[in-house]
């Protein structure tokens, strides 16, 4: 009789046990599982940092190229001026009408 309420102790602790592992088991996946969501929302945020700088860098010298370009064509274009002739403008608003005169000089 003894045995037999010792055999029923043993195996009713044995499955508090095993249930009581399984429950670990499962707030340990979860603790791994937010940790995991925590890091992947962490790297994602870092990512996107590194695309705008990366994007802000790029723009920055595509206006710093479309600046350079922009001072070239004026130099050149005053550089052939220069060669090929003067053009003088002067212009008048009167009233409603614009007068428009252009002189160009050929040296």
């Amino acid at each position: 009789m003894v045995r037999r309420a010792l055999l029923d102790a043993a195996l009713g602790a044995w499955a508090i046990q095993c249930w009581w592992r399984s429950v670990q088991t499962k707030i340990v996946e979860q603790k791994r599982r937010l940790a995991l969501k925590l890091y992947t929302c962490q790297e994602w945020a870092v990512v996107k940092v590194q695309a705008y700088v990366r994007m802000w860098q790029a723009r920055r010298r595509f206006l710093q190229a479309r600046q350079a370009a922009c001072i070239i064509q004026t130099h050149w274009r005053w550089h052939a001026s220069q060669s090929q002739g003067m053009i003088h403008s002067r212009y008048e608003v009167k009233a409603s009408r614009l007068e428009l005169d252009i002189e160009i000089l050929v040296t």
